[in-house]
């Protein structure tokens, strides 16, 4: 067992941080195992890499960009074409359903995605974002801000059409 100082908090932050991880790595890869084995390789190589860490006040931002580039990876390896003949039908009606957030979410890019869910599931600051997406805090604002506005339109029920005629 290492005994390094920075093995130790990064041990301390994986366990302290365990659910955040988790609630992380499930909001991209979408499914209980593969959330598992994301956290499970992110903490690998965290302990395996933090003595690479010059600042260990990041230590945390650092392992939360662990786990976004391993759910993202392993998002990447598991892309897969679906024949047309296996895609599910979807009645015309289908379109018209109220959406939900995490289906909002889904139409961001992924680096919207991870400031809105940053921002707002893991209660993270802006500067914490900024470290852990490797962005400019202001990028990160402009990014957040768009993100928001986009979700706001697609989430926002569609009016009725008024009529002008008499």
């Amino acid at each position: 067992m290492d005994t390094n100082p920075i093995t130790k908090q990064t041990e301390q932050i994986l366990i302290d941080g365990y659910e955040r991880f988790y609630r992380l790595a499930y909001s991209y890869v979408q499914n209980r195992e593969d959330a598992l084995d994301v956290v499970q390789e992110s903490a690998c190589k965290a302990i395996r890499d933090c003595g690479q860490v010059k600042n260990t006040d990041f230590l945390s931002t650092w392992i939360y960009r662990i786990v976004i580039n391993t759910s993202l990876d392993l998002l990447r390896k598991n892309k897969k074409e679906i024949p047309a003949e296996e895609m599910p039908e979807i009645p015309w009606e289908d379109k018209y359903q109220e959406l939900d957030l995490k289906t909002a979410l889904k139409h961001l890019d992924e680096k919207s995605r991870t400031i809105v869910m940053l921002r707002y599931f893991e209660d993270m600051k802006l500067e914490d974002i900024s470290r852990v997406v490797d962005e400019n805090l202001n990028t990160v604002k402009a990014r957040l801000y768009r993100a928001l506005k986009k979700l706001r339109i697609t989430m926002e029920p569609e009016e009725p059409k008024k009529s002008y005629a008499k």
